[in-house]
């Protein structure tokens, strides 16, 4: 039996399967090459077609071996022998010109940092140093050291346990001045010399005293409600105003007009200019007056009272602009902000012990703080966006806080028994502190750069030029 002779093709699968053939060999001709490449032979039903990259010459039938075939770049495998050139390996992206394209093109200017959330560096004739002006600016500060320890301890013998009474303060001459029991002394700070100004009668006892705003004069409230005004250069006795009933225990000076709190809850101002020294009369509180202060323009009048009442007063009326009912005990720390004059800080006493701060514009609370103890004077700094206060019962301490974040810088165990009395110097640097212990303790809380003693002084002189200026009959 003849065996039918296999086709050129199914020779050729036969061939594939049994033995491993080279593509490349020069043995195969382009359409057999081509159909290797393809994965084989087609299907019976189907024909082989010519790859579209294949071209060959126009004959008729089966090419012949002398017709030239001319072979292409395959479509699906690129020019091995352009990608094996030395060119493949060249990369353009780290050539100048390619980055200088590449940035022509983006609208970009190379070495500049485009990625800049500030204002770019202002231009300078001279050259700068783009590192050092890109270096953040420190914002943050170092905590500066308080002292927990007193500069200087004084006794100060005889003065009187009552919370009520304001007997301690510091002139902007640089004079303390400091009520014990029926005395009055002055310590010189300059000089560091103490002298005794007066001796009460028998029969009263000093309870209150306050330096005027220009050092020269200092006004003593006495027990039996009479208010003297004294000329401490010269030692001398001015004046006397009577008319309270009962005793003076604080005054507050706003030029030549002294206000006086007196313990049936009045609060009489005296124009130490005239013989008829009463010129008017503010009543709401129906309790002693314990705390009293002018702001600085001398537009308002914040009292405090063993009512627990907080009372604005505007200079122009003598009902309270502003009435607080805030604190559960008497308030005698009170306090105008001196960078911020529409701001007052009040405490409390012991059943209360919290610290409010209220807008005298509005009147509303805009912050509060719970001291912990008993508030006995409030003092703001003038250097810093602190203040400090000074307690009692329990802790006898003193607090010295940021504003208006209300955080502890620091707090100092003060004296042994309660602070009665607090007052600063005229530079703000040193706090002076009187306790029942009858201990006179000076606190170095807000030390002050050399620019500001400058200014200090040069305010220390411009008020002693002015010191004789208020003619008091």
């Amino acid at each position: 039996m003849n065996t039918p002779s296999k086709s050129r093709y199914e020779s050729l699968q036969v061939q594939a399967l049994t033995t491993s053939i080279n593509v490349n060999s020069p043995r195969l001709t382009p359409s057999k090459r081509n159909l290797l490449r393809k994965g084989g032979i087609a299907k019976s039903n189907q024909s082989p077609r010519r790859d579209a990259g294949d071209k060959f010459a126009k004959t008729k039938g089966r090419p012949s071996s002398k017709q030239t075939v001319i072979l292409t770049a395959d479509r699906y495998i690129p020019n091995r022998q352009s990608s094996c050139s030395a060119n493949s390996k060249i990369n353009p992206e780290n050539e100048e010109a390619y980055q200088s394209s590449v940035a022509e093109a983006c609208g970009l200017a190379l070495k500049q940092r485009i990625l800049e959330f500030k204002p770019p560096a202002p231009q300078r004739q001279k050259s700068i140093d783009i590192q050092a002006y890109s270096k953040p600016k420190q914002t943050v500060q170092s905590r500066r050291r308080i002292a927990t320890a007193p500069e200087r301890v004084l006794d100060a013998p005889g003065l009187v346990d009552d919370y009520y009474l304001n007997v301690l303060d510091w002139s902007s001459g640089n004079q303390l001045a400091i009520g014990l029991e029926k005395s009055v002394y002055v310590w010189n700070a300059n000089t560091g010399t103490v002298s005794c100004l007066l001796d009460s009668p028998a029969d009263t006892y000093v309870s209150s005293l306050k330096w005027s705003e220009d050092g020269a004069y200092l006004s003593v409230g006495l027990g039996d409600g009479d208010v003297q005004i004294w000329d401490v250069e010269e030692g001398a006795k001015l004046r006397s105003m009577h008319g309270h009933a009962a005793r003076v225990g604080v005054m507050s000076w706003s030029n030549h007009l002294v206000s006086s709190g007196c313990r049936d809850g009045s609060i009489w101002n005296h124009d130490v200019r005239i013989a008829e020294h009463k010129v008017s009369e503010y009543n709401n509180h129906s309790h002693e007056v314990c705390g009293l202060e002018w702001r600085s323009d001398g537009t308002c009048l914040a009292s405090g009272g063993n009512d627990n009442l907080v009372n604005i007063w505007d200079a122009r009326s003598s009902i309270p602009k502003f009435t607080k009912t805030n604190h559960k005990a008497a308030v005698k720390a009170l306090a105008w902000c001196p960078w911020q004059h529409n701001l007052l800080a009040t405490g409390g006493g012991s059943y209360d012990k919290q610290i409010h701060f209220w807008s005298a514009t509005t009147g509303a609370r805009v912050n509060s703080v719970d001291a912990g103890s008993q508030v006995t004077s409030i003092k703001w700094s003038t250097t810093y966006k602190e203040f400090v206060t000074t307690h009692g019962y329990p802790n006898n301490n003193l607090v010295i806080w940021e504003y208006p974040t209300l955080v502890r810088h620091a707090d100092i165990e003060a004296h042994e028994s309660r602070v009665l009395q607090a007052c600063l110097s005229p530079d703000g640097s040193t706090l002076a502190t009187a306790a029942s212990d009858e201990s006179l303790k000076f606190w170095k809380i807000f030390e002050v750069t050399s620019k500001k003693v400058t200014s200090a002084a040069s305010s220390l002189v411009n008020h002693k030029d002015l010191s004789k200026s208020v003619f008091i009959r």
